[in-house]
């Protein structure tokens, strides 16, 4: 995926060129450039304030404190490349080529600049030591929190033809102060380290498509450093290796691949004020959903911001500019921001000195000045790009035009939907819903099934206390390619509207969900799997709070039962089935289950909706950026990402063919 040599001339319109792009800092970084706030004992005690919590997630979180780092270094302008890799073991080693950590003595701690960064917290060149004028990472507490929760650490450093040694042990305890080891020819810094089990209870066990897709992001995010990823631990190595020299704007172009595109080119802005850098690209295609992603300084501010809010207001105002300049819109109409976004796909990302972040979960960012800036920094490049490219800029507008009028039909069928909904009380449920009768949410469960024989079986076998269940009628409608006219005039969708009982869209409070569970129960088939994925396309788009907030289960039926005599099993995967066959010998009848309906009362409760035996997985969203794209593609009109994507994941399905 590396494209070092790509022309960007005939795909993409730049504008604002800076004359003082070169990122290299005018400040040194050397030990006394490093300053210490306070100790690092409390970290082991309560990981979870550090990197957020022990589970996987958290597990991950390590790598990113560490390839911060080397972002850093990058953004400075001194780091060209950083390598990854997962060792056997799971050990993690993060390699820079920027200047290394600062060798010198500490003047305060008395001991070597790097052995105060892993050993004391809040210590580095972030805290007002001048060394970075940007830097990412959301807390700054860095490789100190890493040290702590490893089992064992180790900091090469390469620095003026000296190469330096220090390794951590049992939650950073020093075991080698840093020493000399040899002359080099290199520059920079490698980190090597193992999270330790007894924090990591729940795994140490490094997911590479997590890491993989960070990396390609960052990649994108920072032009012009080259990123690899490679995993060590099985037979065969796995490597991937991105640099992205046109950034941002190579970033749109991926997630648009496939799509039918509106504007051929890729708008591109950047400014620099007031020292904060920022960067838009955009594109439209014909698809009915918005992707914008917004960054500050790397982190991804999935709750949005104040450069956001400055995106918006350019869009929407220099869109209904050029179309009352040329006639498209009446001079007393207006496009809404709503209808400027759809078909959008957009990164918005800035690089601030002091970055302030809000919001729930600590990404939103609340810099203030940053909505003028970005406002003027979009607004100029994208009058020019309206103006130089009229036939793009038609196309743009008159989708726009099209939005509108779909939002006023959208906004009659929304509001149809709010006055059957059960926000206000339990009398106007579907008459289909099988409700259960405790009113304790956190104890409620509700069955989402396919067809009436499912839903009567599951019906008698369920515990109607907390279980209720919702029969739907066919497959879902494909979110996807509907406008919002449609999707709320649909049946089965105000239907799960209304159980759920939340609300829908930017109106979702989750506080008022009804069930505490939503388990999506369908088929074990191909054609099971598809409306599943429907359902969730639709949840996804519609409701994603319910989804970022685990409230949304898959249940996994059986694909057989085996019986021998009164001794009754069943398997949810083939091989368990061999397994089965092995323990019962001969002698036992199987039975196939093509379909929930096939199942009696009991052996739904047995099987699937008994809590002491069932199985559910619950759906998470660790990136949505990742999520948005694989729903497009699943889901959308081009098939030959959705065959490559089948091909590659057919390994992982559990479907009987």
């Amino acid at each position: 995926m590396s494209n070092p040599d790509k022309t960007l001339e005939n795909q993409v319109i730049e504008f604002d060129e800076l004359e003082n792009s070169a990122t290299h800092v005018n400040h040194s970084y050397t030990a006394d450039d490093i300053q210490v706030l306070e100790g690092l004992q409390a970290v082991r005690m309560r990981p979870g304030m550090y990197i957020g919590s022990t589970s996987a997630r958290g597990l991950h979180h390590l790598v990113w404190e560490i390839v911060d780092n080397g972002i850093d270094e990058a953004l400075a302008g001194f780091a060209s490349e950083i390598d990854v890799v997962i060792e056997k073991g799971d050990i993690i080693s993060v390699t820079d080529n920027g200047r290394g950590m600062p060798v010198g003595i500490h003047e305060k701690t008395g001991i070597s600049a790097v052995e105060t960064i892993m050993t004391v917290l809040h210590a580095g060149g972030k805290f007002g030591g001048g060394a970075y004028k940007v830097s990412g990472g959301l807390h700054g507490v860095g490789a100190s929190v890493v040290n702590a929760l490893s089992t064992w650490l180790e900091v090469t450093v390469y620095q003026d033809g000296w190469e330096y040694r220090t390794r951590f042990e049992n939650g950073g305890k020093t075991v080698e102060p840093l020493h000399k080891i040899g002359e080099t020819d290199k520059s920079g810094t490698r980190v090597r380290f193992k999270a330790d089990p007894t924090i990591f209870k729940e795994t140490t066990t490094y997911d590479f498509d997590v890491l993989n897709s960070r990396i390609r992001q960052l990649a994108f995010l920072n032009k012009g450093i080259r990123m690899t990823l490679s995993d060590d631990r099985g037979e065969e190595p796995r490597s991937e290796n991105y640099k992205f020299d046109g950034g941002i704007i190579e970033y749109v172009e991926f997630l648009n691949k496939g799509k039918t595109l509106v504007s051929n080119k890729v708008i591109y802005a950047e400014g620099l004020q007031d020292n904060i850098l920022v960067e838009v690209a955009l594109q439209y295609n014909n698809d009915y959903q918005t992707q914008i992603y917004s960054f500050a300084n790397n982190i991804h501010t999935h709750e949005g911001g104040f450069h956001v809010d400055g995106f918006r207001m350019a869009l929407a105002r220099e869109i209904n500019k050029y179309g009352r300049e040329n006639n498209m819109l009446k001079k007393d109409e207006s496009l809404s921001q709503d209808d400027v976004k759809e078909g959008l796909v957009a990164i918005i990302s800035v690089k601030h000195p002091d970055p302030q972040f809000e919001g729930q979960t600590k990404t939103k960012l609340g810099n203030s000045e940053v909505r003028k800036i970005v406002s003027n920094v979009l607004g100029t490049s994208l009058q020019r790009f309206l103006l130089e490219n009229p036939q793009d800029a038609k196309a743009i507008v008159e989708k726009s035009i099209l939005a509108s009028k779909a939002r006023l039909a959208a906004k009659k069928a929304r509001e149809s939907t709010r006055r059957k909904n059960a926000l206000d009380g339990i009398s106007s449920l579907p008459g289909k819903l099988m409700d259960c009768s405790s009113r304790d949410a956190s104890e409620c469960e509700i069955y989402i099934v396919e067809g009436n024989s499912a839903g009567g079986s599951a019906k008698q076998g369920r515990d109607a206390r907390t279980q209720a269940v919702l029969p739907l009628r066919g497959k879902v409608l494909n979110v996807e390619k509907a406008r919002q006219s449609r999707i709320f005039a649909n049946a089965e969708i105000n239907s799960m509207i209304t159980a759920f009982g939340c609300g829908f869209l930017n109106e979702v409070d989750t506080s008022k969900l009804r069930y505490h569970k939503i388990v999506i129960m369908t088929d074990a088939d191909v054609d099971g799997s598809h409306i599943a994925t429907l359902m969730l396309t639709f949840l996804y788009r519609y409701m994603k709070p319910v989804v970022e907030e685990g409230y949304v289960y898959i249940a996994q039926p059986p694909l057989y039962k085996i019986q021998k005599g009164k001794k009754i099993a069943y398997a949810y995967k083939e091989q368990e089935m061999d397994q089965l066959r092995k323990e019962f010998k001969e002698g036992y009848k199987i039975q196939r289950y093509k379909g929930l309906g096939e199942m009696d009362a009991e052996q739904l409760w047995e099987t699937t909706m008994d809590p002491k035996r069932r199985i559910l997985k619950r759906v998470t969203v660790e990136d949505a950026v990742e999520a948005d794209s694989v729903f497009s593609m699943l889901m959308g009109e081009d098939v030959d990402p959705r065959r490559e994507f089948i091909q590659q994941n057919a390994v992982y399905a559990n479907l009987d063919l």
